[in-house]
């Protein structure tokens, strides 16, 4: 006889997206089932780097310290073009005044993975590991997936599983974009030299490109590129690697603990809602590895559908509030995916006309860029939209950008500890007391003037628990303004 189990949210897939919205869920007071085929956590991975935002996020769940611990900082950023270096532009001075982690950390996906399994653990939580979803159905208010010989019911599913997604082929949503036809190498190497200390090395070549990712131990690197058939033998070995590297990039290294090929998809799920079923991660959309985002937009992706999960489950939200999902999520994957096909594109195209251009622009801008970065506006800008701090929400669509609302909140030095409290919250920033907020059961928070954000002095700000600013008014209509971004019951 089969085994049955019921929860209110099945999560399929836990890697880093599956895994950190179990953490969130299970904080949250949500009942979860994790399953996934794999028999523990990742043990190679590909995805490496943790962005500003996404330790902002572990800050929220009490992991900071332990993934700052674990990683290893890349303090700048060093680009170059074939053998040469530009010099560094340091990440410090871009971030600083933006987030309390103004660099990037390098951490690959396993440690991340251990790190959110064991917080899981301590929250009470678990992994059915190698436990695959053989059959999945729904209706419009359940979930039901046989795993192995147990049938669990469940209201809500996540598929968290990865670009062959389980979950998405399931409900037959398309997963549309392309496939670059060249074929990339990815080598954990030792005693490597050539590069940059301590800064991830960005090389365009006149055919090729180079990134390498500084790891912890002195000389260990993560270095990515194009990989081809140099010996002409038939197969796309670690020496092809090896020998254009040394060739191209006057970069070398001693051994590798790890060498692997792949080819790179830019996709995105047709859409990330269907019914009680959702998509997060890979399972969602798919990207190059420009700009070290794709692992950093999962982990996302699981912070914001936890919050909405939760408030449905525990019925201070009614289920349209899950469509914000969709609505925020899909159009930050899009984006991304269209940026990176484009950057990765000009990168990589053999075309002769690209190809010139690369020898050109590519020192040019990046000779520019070392001396003036650091010292302009520029800069920052920069860093925001990599670190994915400059992420905006389109919460009311007809309305024009706004500098605050639908963004994360800005950092003014000492307001984020009080989003550990994950509730919704009002703040004001200079010249307004506790009295000038409304009563609407929330707590309230008065800050110092932050003249270097965009938060002004006699507004109120209405903070979600995700950190994302959803309105902000004066006192007299504040309590009305409110009121009608809360989610709806």
């Amino acid at each position: 006889m089969a085994d049955e189990l019921s929860c209110d949210v099945l999560v399929v897939g836990a890697g880093p997206t599956g895994l950190m919205l179990a953490n969130w869920l299970v904080k949250l007071g949500v009942r979860v089932i994790v399953v996934d085929g794999k028999d523990g956590p990742t043990r190679e991975s590909r995805a490496l780097v943790v962005q500003a935002r996404s330790i902002e996020v572990y800050d929220q769940l009490g992991l900071a310290d332990a993934v700052l611990e674990a990683a290893h900082r890349a303090e700048a950023l060093a680009p170059g073009f074939g053998s040469r270096v530009f010099g560094r532009i340091p990440l410090g001075p871009l971030g600083g005044d933006l987030t309390p982690y103004p660099w990037i950390e390098v951490l690959e996906q396993s440690r991340n993975e251990q790190i959110l399994y064991a917080n899981l653990q301590a929250l009470g939580g678990s992994v059915r590991w190698g436990e695959s979803v053989t059959s999945l159905t729904g209706g419009a208010d359940h979930v039901e997936a046989v795993v192995g010989d147990t049938t669990i019911t469940a209201r809500f599913c996540v598929g968290a599983d990865g670009a062959n997604s389980v979950v998405r082929r399931s409900r037959a949503i398309a997963f549309d974009g392309v496939t670059n036809p060249q074929t990339f190498y990815v080598i954990d190497a030792t005693a490597v030299a050539g590069l940059v200390d301590d800064a991830i090395n960005v090389r365009p070549g006149k055919a090729d490109f180079l990134l390498g990712f500084p790891m912890r131990g002195r000389g260990n690197w993560r270095l990515i590129g194009l990989v081809r058939d140099e010996d002409a033998d038939g197969k796309l070995a670690e020496e092809d690697a090896q020998a254009r590297m040394r060739s191209d990039f006057a970069v070398t290294y001693a051994q590798s603990r790890w060498f692997a090929t792949y080819k790179v998809h830019h996709r995105v799920a047709g859409k990330f809602r269907d019914g009680p079923f959702f998509l997060a991660g890979d399972a969602a959309h798919v990207h190059s590895p420009v700009g070290a985002q794709g692992m950093n937009t999962g982990l996302q992706d699981a912070h914001n559908l936890a919050f909405k999960l939760a408030d449905v489950v525990h019925g201070r939200a009614g289920d349209a509030w899950l469509d914000r999902y969709e609505a925020e999520r899909r159009p930050v994957a899009k984006t991304l995916v269209a940026t990176t096909d484009r950057v990765f594109g000009f990168i990589t195209s053999q075309k002769t006309s690209l190809s010139v251009l690369r020898r050109v622009v590519v020192p040019l801008l990046a000779s520019i860029g070392v001396r003036a970065l650091p010292r302009t506006a520029g800069g920052s800008r920069l860093f925001g939209y990599v670190s994915q701090i400059r992420i905006r929400y389109h919460l009311t669509p007809d309305a024009p950008p706004d500098p605050v609302v639908g963004r994360r909140l800005q950092w003014a030095g000492g307001n984020f500890e009080v989003l550990r409290s994950l509730q919704w919250q009002i703040h004001g920033y200079g010249g307004l007391t506790e009295s000038d907020a409304p009563d609407l059961g929330l707590p309230v928070h008065m800050f110092g003037p932050a003249p270097q954000t965009n938060l002004l002095p006699g507004r109120l700000y209405l903070v979600r628990p995700d950190g994302f600013v959803a309105a902000q008014a004066t006192p007299p209509e504040a309590a009305e303004v409110f009121r009608r971004a809360m989610p709806p019951q």
